[in-house]
């Protein structure tokens, strides 16, 4: 049995950000293993009454139940122990034990990706603000991260969508609840842009004003630093600045259009206390300029990503071999003819000017990531992600997650 299975169950017992589930897990070395511990007895006194109560009520069939309905439903799920588990998210204090999501899960690992977040009442400067930044920024490749909620958050999830670029939707419900309402007829949008809604909370889950507060620090962890755009003394955004913080993230903070509103004195607090000014996008395309030390650990974070996919595939080819799945076989044969009847005429001498050239390093080099292409050639990360679509479309190469290219001709 899949040991995402015991993952659901473990977050059922414990319940969603609870250290408790962690200082058990330090203990073993897998869900499945703390699973049958607690129900062996072996566990002692580690669990507390309620936990003990926990583990005997609630079965490993709802943990199957809720699975299947999120298979049925087309929700994707994906746990600590898995490939595309956000690796970002395991290393704060309190990781998620299961995330479920709708769209693209792989375009947050090995990305460049900022949070985005401010008030939902938030000022026509601030929202003039907000989507004309994280546009541009978009427009560079850089994921934008956001709540989803109305004001700075939807403006800014629609401005990567503008650009039709991907953007990460961190939900503090269920991701099929339709919350909030306003902002809900931009899903399809945003889904069709290569966008994630993700959230730590069952399908279902209604929005609770309790949930916001813990979605925060995945907010926070997703970017790899984090923009405020509008933020009161008691805006939730100073919650999620102040987790970037303690996740050793920078943030940036627009200058207030007034420093005596109230409206703005969030801004003026962590400006204060250090906050890095937010003048354009330009500072945030500077944070990600290739030499940075960000950028070190964007590429580093898309080769591990790139390792354990090809490691898996090894694995899951190495098992077919020892018992073969007849059914499955027969449709990856399927797969690979269709593949080798599109692709066997084609070679890179039918290519000219910059496509021939990124072919050429990425036969040389068998996989790169985008950044390294766009240094190796000299070019504008703009300009190499049109040619490598085109490349991509006309069936030339392929992407992995984490931007990740190789050649397939």
């Amino acid at each position: 049995m899949e040991d995402k299975i015991y993952w659901i169950w473990l977050s059922l017992v414990f319940g969603v950000a609870n250290r408790r589930l962690w200082q058990i897990m330090n203990i073993y070395e897998s869900a499945s293993e703390a699973f049958y511990a607690m129900h062996s007895g072996s566990t002692g006194k580690l669990l507390n009454r309620k936990e003990q109560k926990s583990v005997r009520e609630i079965p490993l069939k709802n943990a199957e139940s809720i699975a299947e309905e999120c298979r049925k439903r087309n929700i994707g799920i994906t746990t600590y122990s898995d490939i595309d588990y956000p690796l970002s998210l395991k290393y704060i204090s309190v990781p998620p034990a299961v995330l479920y999501y709708k769209g693209n899960i792989n375009c947050i690992n090995g990305a460049k990706t900022i949070t985005s977040v401010g008030t939902r009442y938030a000022s026509e400067y601030s929202i003039y603000a907000a989507s004309r930044i994280c546009s541009e920024l978009a427009e560079h490749n850089i994921i934008i991260v956001s709540g989803f909620a109305v004001g700075v958050d939807i403006a800014s999830n629609l401005a990567a969508v503008s650009m039709n670029k991907p953007t990460v939707c961190v939900m503090g419900c269920g991701v099929d609840v339709d919350y909030p309402r306003d902002n809900f007829q931009y899903r399809d949008r945003i889904l069709e842009s290569g966008g994630l809604f993700i959230s730590e909370y069952l399908p279902g889950t209604p929005p609770a004003s309790a949930n916001f507060p813990k979605r925060n620090r995945i907010l926070s962890a997703l970017g790899r630093a984090t923009m405020i755009f509008e933020a009161s003394s008691k805006s939730g955004a100073l919650i999620t600045a102040h987790h970037a913080v303690e996740q050793g993230r920078d943030v940036f903070v627009l200058p207030p259009a007034n420093i005596f509103s109230n409206a703005y004195s969030g801004n003026v607090e962590l400006l204060s206390d250090g906050a890095i000014p937010l003048m354009s996008a330009e500072d945030i395309i500077d944070f990600f300029s290739h030499g940075s030390p960000v950028d070190d650990i964007v590429k580093e974070e898309a080769f591990v990503v790139l390792n354990q996919y090809e490691k898996s595939q090894k694995s899951h080819n190495s098992c077919a071999d020892r018992n073969p799945d007849k059914e499955e076989y027969e449709e990856y044969e399927i797969r690979t003819d269709d593949v080798s009847e599109n692709f066997s005429v084609q070679n890179i001498d039918s290519f000219e000017g910059l496509q021939r050239d990124i072919l050429l390093l990425l036969a040389e080099e068998k996989k790169l990531h985008a950044d390294v292409i766009c240094s190796r050639l000299s070019i504008d990360s703009a300009v190499l992600m049109a040619e490598l679509t085109e490349l991509e479309i006309s069936g030339a190469v392929s992407s992995n997650a984490g931007r990740i290219y190789e050649i397939i001709i």
